[in-house]
């Protein structure tokens, strides 16, 4: 049985997906992308949506902005957020 996700939920999902776009080379959007997605993650626990939160958590495994340096997991994340947007 597929997960019924609340749309105000798929709709940051979106934003998140575009925020990372812009964001592997931008410390400020890394660190607004990585908050949007810590936030979601709680929120789809919430909504008791297990399977997209743990698709949430593995992107926030390879996702820890540092500053003053380019993301080495940009291009892995942004996979991982293409495949996410598929799956969905």
């Amino acid at each position: 049985m597929p997960e019924t996700i609340p749309q105000a939920i798929k709709e940051d999902l979106e934003n998140a997906a575009d925020l990372h776009q812009r964001a592997s080379s931008d410390y400020e959007k890394c660190v607004e992308f990585n908050k949007l997605m810590s936030d979601l993650l709680g929120r789809l626990e919430d909504a008791g949506c297990y399977k997209t939160a743990d698709k949430v958590m593995s992107i926030l495994i390879d996702c820890n902005p540092k500053q003053g340096a380019q993301c080495d997991k940009a291009a892995r994340i942004g996979d991982k957020m293409k495949k996410f947007q598929r799956d969905r």
